[in-house]
């Protein structure tokens, strides 16, 4: 099981949150991924946690002021990335060239889609994985595999059809028996964020959510 944990824009302490999830990797064997700021990649990566861009842009070396360079992210750290997050959502061109950005700079990479269909388009495309995130239940609490679990096991069977790409499971995930229900549904994985980034103590929340799979 892969957990991959977002911290978005949120005001909290990124090598706090870093350093707990190093620690509940090391504790428990459960790969755990924290994707910051790009301005705090490299001191995330510090910590030796495993380390994600949060976006790299559809760009080669070059006038792209603004953008997040695939090659620097993997500079300061970075092992993966991930693209077209409901928040930050790409065409699919522009999907495409950021993959074969991340490939060049040999980045993991995983797909965030809103449903079934997008998740088939995605898989298409030959990332690492896929993720499927219901934007309506983004930092609801409400996690999909209980409000609408036929929206991950369809991803799963629309992912199988293209390709065997795992397919991870987004939006509202914060706790075990979350985890549990995703991986039940056929999730190789859970993508979350506030669960942890906003945890009074972000150590308790992974530990408490990771525990179902130890």
């Amino acid at each position: 099981m892969f957990v991959l944990v977002n911290l978005k824009a949120y005001p909290c302490d990124p090598i706090e949150v870093a350093e707990a999830a190093a620690e509940v990797a090391d504790d428990t064997g459960v790969r755990i991924a924290v994707a910051p700021q790009a301005a705090h990649l490299d001191r995330v990566a510090e910590t030796g946690v495993e380390t994600w861009a949060q976006h790299v842009s559809p760009v080669e070396y070059g006038s792209h002021t603004g953008s997040t360079l695939a090659e620097a992210a993997a500079d300061a750290g970075a092992v993966g990335t991930l693209l077209n997050h409901s928040e930050n959502r790409l065409k699919l061109a522009d999907i495409d060239a950021s993959l074969r950005a991340a490939e060049r700079a040999d980045l993991e990479t995983v797909v965030c889609a809103n449903n079934p269909r997008q998740i088939a388009a995605a898989a298409a495309l030959d990332p690492d994985a896929v993720a499927v995130e219901p934007p309506e239940l983004i930092g609801t609490g409400t996690p999909v595999s209980k409000a609408d679990p036929d929206i991950v096991t369809d991803s799963v069977d629309a992912a199988a059809s293209v390709s065997d790409v795992p397919v991870l499971c987004g939006a509202g995930i914060s706790t075990g028996e979350d985890l549990d229900a995703a991986a039940g549904l056929g999730a190789e994985g859970v993508l979350l964020a506030s669960g942890v980034a906003k945890a009074d103590d972000p150590k308790a929340a992974l530990e408490a959510l990771v525990d179902p799979v130890v």
